[in-house]
């Protein structure tokens, strides 16, 4: 399960807006319970460095993720997932979502933006054991 607040939903969802027709990207940051749950507690913006297709995929500079994850553990958080848009796509995980997620564990949250708007926002958890057995599974999302 995953916990996010509602200013961090409208934040995500109004990055897609902005970026739209592009894919918009970028990290959530919070923490993880016992029981495999998390809360999330803000998000991070990141540039979607993808010159090829911006407007189906997105990529996010290591160097940035490297800053972000530092950043936050200086403020005593994890990395608990991360989130991007599909402009005119649902909010369904594609093939392509699947082989470029590595962060077992960690939540993947995908907005769909219609001619611009924000309409559904979906969560999957990263799971299994190594890059040949990884799947996405389904994850509800408490918006508190």
């Amino acid at each position: 399960m995953l916990t996010i607040p509602r200013d961090v939903h409208e934040s995500l969802r109004q990055h897609g807006e902005e970026t739209y027709p592009h894919e918009c990207c970028g990290v959530l940051l919070g923490h993880f319970a016992d029981d495999g749950s998390k809360t999330v507690t803000r998000n991070a913006r990141a540039e979607n460095t993808r010159d090829d297709s911006p407007h189906n995929r997105y990529h996010i500079d290591p160097k940035e993720l490297i800053r972000i994850q530092r950043e936050a553990r200086e403020r005593g958080e994890d990395i608990v997932g991360f989130y991007h848009s599909h402009p005119d796509h649902p909010a369904r995980w594609s093939t392509t979502d699947l082989a470029e997620a590595h962060w077992f564990g960690c939540s993947y949250v995908i907005t769909s933006v219609e001619k611009g708007k924000a309409v559904v926002t979906n969560s999957f958890q990263l799971d299994g054991t190594d890059e040949d057995n990884k799947k996405f599974v389904d994850e509800s999302a408490v918006i508190a």
